[in-house]
């Protein structure tokens, strides 16, 4: 397969228009580490919103959810569909709180909650933990996609295809800052979508797929087309949607779905004009991001297991694959190889606008923990505004050239996937509970840290030599859940608490409700101290949380429920998804908001 000269012409104009994107802003970027990381404060909910869904959508997203669906069937995606649960919780609980700490990063939010030694080096730890090894590991997942689309649609080797892509996005990033991602972000998800949606029509329209109608009754798709799992076999159920919905959402950190909100996702959330844009942001992403995106890419897997039932169909079909490449994830860009000229350039510049939006994202947030959580705070606390502007430039730098490198290392979306969720498990539950109960700590926070790092190499690494009780991947994920989870709970009671001073002042400024702040405040009162207890409305915001979740889910399964033409319950779906779509509008206009 060859792209022909429109298709090569189609991807040069998007590489174009993101350099000049990038080029134009980068002079007022360049001002300040406000500017260079937040845009200023200043920017709407909806160019926001599709930032988050845009970042969301990396080259490897499609590739994962193909994964999924060859493997598991379409239930298979509840792996991932799970985190909404956490989505709508950084919605309507977390978003004001994070836009109101008025923070650059997520990080410094350490020595806001946190007090003394231990919180300096939280901070600074976990910039570098989460800036130079988490952050590395997510774009070396985005860059093994890359590799995989290079080699099957363009042609092209694996390290050329990083090499180019790479480095354009590595210079309108660390020209243009957070505004420049943002700009391009938008314009990324308009061709992104329009090229998955116009190449899924066509795929499953193919003469061997037949339309709608001939892929949900093939053969080899029927046992897939399930939106639930087997009932009946708690092998499959439990670790499909089971573990999910019970451990993960809450007890893992994942990047976009993290507890309580966080990396890129709160980034964008202290680039909001306010709170009440900082709400309607979160909220536009799960909505896109949970409901409307999935389809294309579930469709598109549905019809290569007609087209390439087996991975040696794939490896007849692409001889030149490598071995260690070979996957079940791959079937999708080995689909889109099948589309004509002109859209197989579209499809091919979206899916490299969704490579490039991910690692630009990736790459600015990676900076401003380097820049702000531990050069500007440990290094140089005098450095002036341009020259912590320079740092964010050559840090952004340093990155790029370490996540493209360890996607040629990997070989798998799923081993990256699966590794991501247990670095983090057990974790996640203090991300949730350290705005509304006032015990925990650092020392907590370094302590769940560690012991899920040690943990997660245990069972990664050392767990299957032993030959000791072998575990599957979500036995290990319940496993490191439970144990962290034991371990930091101990540790906060035997440690010292924050300093009533910083407790009182972050109570001041973030205004949590629930009564979780209760002995602070009741010990403030009698050393003569008078703070005004937040009142709240934590039940509507969690009213909302659930009324929002039935919403998103009643939207992508009565979708499905269209797609295979079951009329009734789809409209009851349907109606479902609109009587809570009225909710939430009415419920956001009563949400209390600086």
């Amino acid at each position: 397969m060859n792209l022909t000269t429109l298709d090569w012409t189609i991807i040069a104009v998007y590489f174009v228009f993101v350099l000049t994107v990038g080029l134009m802003v980068s002079r007022k970027a360049g001002s300040s580490v406000s500017e260079f990381f937040l845009s200023g404060r200043n920017m709407s909910w909806w160019l926001l919103g599709v930032s988050m869904v845009a970042t969301t959508f990396s080259a490897d997203t499609p590739n994962l959810v193909t994964n999924f669906v060859r493997v598991d069937g379409i239930a298979g995606n509840w792996a991932w569909w799970a985190f909404l649960l956490t989505g709508m919780l950084t919605v309507f609980v977390y978003a004001k709180l994070w836009r109101r700490s008025m923070v650059l990063t997520d990080i410094e939010f350490y020595e806001l909650r946190y007090s003394g030694k231990a919180a300096a080096f939280l901070r600074g730890f976990r910039a570098l933990y989460l800036g130079l090894i988490f952050n590395v590991l997510v774009m070396g997942a985005v860059a093994l996609a890359a590799i995989k689309f290079g080699e099957v649609m363009l042609g092209m080797p694996g390290w050329l295809t990083l090499l180019i892509a790479g480095s354009i996005t590595l210079a309108y990033s660390a020209f243009g800052g957070l505004k420049a991602v943002v700009i391009t972000d938008f314009v990324q998800f308009i061709v992104a979508m329009i090229g998955a949606i116009w190449a899924c029509i066509y795929l499953i329209n193919l003469e061997e797929v037949g339309g709608v109608s001939g892929l949900i009754s093939h053969v080899n798709v029927i046992d897939k087309l399930s939106l639930l799992p087997d009932f009946s076999d708690p092998s499959i159920w439990v670790p499909i949607m089971l573990v999910p919905l019970a451990v993960q959402w809450w007890a893992s950190y994942y990047p976009g779905s993290e507890p309580g909100g966080g990396g890129y996702i709160a980034q964008r959330m202290f680039s909001a004009k306010d709170e009440r844009n900082a709400i309607g942001a979160t909220l536009l992403f799960n909505i896109a991001h949970y409901a409307l995106r999935p389809w294309p890419w579930i469709l598109i897997a549905l019809a290569s297991l007609i087209v390439f039932p087996e991975l040696s169909d794939i490896k007849q079909a692409f001889p030149n694959l490598p071995d260690d490449k070979l996957g079940h994830d791959v079937a999708y860009p080995a689909m889109l190889t099948l589309l004509p000229a002109g859209l197989l350039g579209l499809v091919a510049a979206s899916l490299i606008a969704a490579f490039m939006s991910t690692m630009s994202t990736q790459l600015n947030l990676g900076a401003s923990y380097l820049v702000n959580d531990f050069y500007q705070r440990f290094i140089k606390p005098d450095a002036s505004q341009k020259e912590l502007v320079w740092a964010g430039r050559l840090f952004t730098i340093l990155s790029a050239f370490l996540g493209l490198g360890l996607g040629l290392l990997l070989t798998d979306a799923g081993q990256a996937f699966k590794l991501l969720l247990l670095l983090g498990a057990g974790t996640g539950l203090i991300y949730i509970l350290r705005w509304f109960w006032w015990r925990i700590n650092a020392v907590t926070e370094i302590v769940a840290m560690v012991s899920s790092l040690i943990i997660a190499i245990y069972l990664t690494f050392l767990h299957d030599l032993t030959g000791i009780l072998p575990l599957e991947a979500w036995h290990k994920i319940v496993l490191s859940a439970v144990l962290t989870t034991i371990i930091w709970v101990v540790a906060t009671f035997i440690t010292p608490p924050t300093k009533d001073e910083t407790l009182r002042n972050f109570y001041r400024l973030i205004k949590p409700g629930g009564s979780g702040w209760d002995a602070v405040l009741d010990k403030a009162q009698e050393e003569g101290e008078h703070i005004e207890k937040e009142v709240g409305q934590l039940p509507l915001e969690l009213l909302c949380v659930v009324i929002g979740c039935i919403t998103v889910f009643g939207i992508l399964f009565a979708t499905g429920n269209w797609i295979y033409g079951k009329t009734i319950p789809a409209l009851f779906l349907s109606a479902i998804a609109a009587g809570g779509g009225y909710f939430l509008f009415w419920a956001w206009g009563r949400l209390r908001t600086d």
